[in-house]
């Protein structure tokens, strides 16, 4: 059930953070755009198990419209909307998961994969996970979040060098908690309140914008990665290093 869950959610995470495109999002309330969607939901389910006639796909593809379009007519907006409608897509793929837990043993990839490189294969793909979650959907997170804020301060920066720092902190926080080095983080923070102390010190408003936005990401990445290592735990444990006889 485990590796099932694991490869639907990597089918997710690209379906919904990197195929899916600032055009889709809004005109989602449109046939054409949703309809685009949602094919791409069924096509990255069906890659990723390497199977087109399982119908437990079909459903998973069925589930995401209903979560989507629920979202859609409901009008919500808001960081707490974000999260609920993920949550909403997480807990289908859970509910698949355990219906259909041989769905990933019955495709092309499980016939293919050799044995003895399987739980390497399943820690890498949830690294990926991982790392796509931490840096692009806590792009949209904290972007949902930091909005109205956005509006009441004016930067003078580089374009998009907000956006390639927040990519760079939490990606860099992933690593750090990932090795067991989450002390590190520390100095991140050490190090970008010193570089934003003499833009910052100038203007509370900007101040606040700053702190708001860096704890939010920095709260974002960890969740992640505590997240990512409690899921790795339900897979089985990496043997590194000599094996004896």
């Amino acid at each position: 059930m485990i590796e099932t869950f694991v490869v639907l959610l990597l089918a997710h995470t690209f379906a919904d953070f990197l195929f899916q495109t600032e055009w889709m999002v809004r005109k989602k309330a449109e046939p054409g755009p949703i309809t685009l969607h949602i094919a791409i939901v069924l096509a990255t389910s069906q890659a990723a198990i390497g199977s087109v006639t399982a119908p437990a796909l079909l459903y998973l593809a069925a589930a995401h419209l209903v979560i989507d379009l629920a979202k859609v007519h409901l009008g919500k907006g808001g960081l707490l909307a974000f999260l609920m409608d993920q949550a909403a897509h997480i807990l289908s793929l859970g509910v698949v998961a355990a219906m259909y837990p041989d769905l990933w043993a019955s495709g092309f990839w499980a016939q293919q994969v050799d044995a003895a490189y399987h739980d390497e294969i399943f820690h890498f793909i949830l690294a990926v996970i991982a790392f796509v979650w931490a840096v692009r959907a806590g792009e949209f997170a904290i972007g949902i979040l930091m909005r109205p804020l956005s509006l009441r301060v004016r930067g003078q920066g580089l374009p998009n060098g907000g956006r390639l720092i927040g990519w760079l902190e939490r990606a860099m926080i992933l690593l750090l908690v990932g090795v067991g080095q989450p002390a590190g983080i520390g100095f991140l923070i050490g190090a970008k309140s010193i570089l934003r102390f003499g833009t910052a010190s100038k203007d509370q408003k900007y101040s606040e914008y700053v702190i708001i936005g860096t704890l939010a990401s920095f709260a974002w990445a960890l969740a992640v990665a505590y997240l990512a290592q409690g899921l790795s735990g339900l897979l089985p444990p990496l043997e590194i290093g000599p094996q004896t006889p």
